[in-house]
């Protein structure tokens, strides 16, 4: 793991925090870790908050109402202008892993490290995408879903299968390289420039690495999601 680099250069290492033994393993609390929690703990009272708030809501909606009500309009716009009226099963996972990763990839504008910015996390989440995608396919084609791993001819069997498995790992290096390429981007220029040139200028830096990339690459992840399922959806 590791601790800061020497001499107060660039950092932008995944760092342990504190060890601990389990079952005769020595495992880490890492930066990611704890970053995670954050984002989780977050998104446990943003949930809470808004409930609360929707529940004591009044017919014509305003203040925080107006803005949880326009956000997950939103999201719902963007579920079934993929999958149209089968949007809806698949709306609640899709808001929660969109609002999980756009608060992982804003993280730097708290001070974290960005979660996002850890192969292992974005790996996760393209597993879990890879696991929804083929369970939908098993479920609306029953055996048809391994058969058109054959088609058009069964010869192309091989360039099918290394597809499928490309899907995720297409998804989770997408998102883990562009947030951690922010992340050595910004530990670049704290690094190595002078300070009078880490005073308000790094804040352009942060907009466009963690906001504005940031979200772009929630919106591609659940985006591509939704396409996945979507394709397995139809009939063959």
């Amino acid at each position: 793991m590791g601790g800061a680099e020497a001499g107060g250069g660039p950092d932008f290492m995944i760092h342990g925090l504190y060890s601990f033994t389990f079952m005769g393993q020595e495992l880490w609390i890492t930066t990611t870790a704890v970053g995670m929690g954050i984002v989780t703990l977050l998104l446990i009272l943003l949930a809470f908050f808004a409930g609360r708030k929707l529940k004591a809501g009044t017919a014509v909606p305003e203040g925080v109402q107006n803005g949880v009500e326009y956000g997950a309009e939103l999201l719902e716009r963007m579920t079934s202008g993929v999958m149209g009226d089968r949007g809806d099963r698949f709306f609640n996972y899709v808001g929660t892993v969109f609002l999980f990763i756009l608060l992982c990839n804003v993280a730097g504008l708290l001070g974290l490290r960005a979660p996002t910015a850890d192969f292992g996390v974005t790996l996760a989440l393209g597993i879990f995408t890879f696991v929804i995608v083929h369970y939908q396919g098993i479920r609306n084609r029953g055996m048809g879903h391994f058969a058109s791993l054959f088609r058009p001819f069964p010869v192309l069997f091989p360039i099918n299968l290394i597809g499928e498995i490309a899907n995720p790992l297409s998804l989770s290096l997408r998102l883990f390289g562009n947030m951690v390429s922010g992340v050595i981007l910004i530990e670049l220029w704290y690094g190595m420039m002078p300070l009078w040139a880490k005073i308000g200028l790094p804040a352009f830096l942060h907009g466009y690495c963690d906001l504005f990339s940031g979200a772009i690459q929630a919106y591609v992840f659940c985006m591509l999601t939704l396409v996945y399922v979507n394709d397995k959806m139809e009939p063959y």
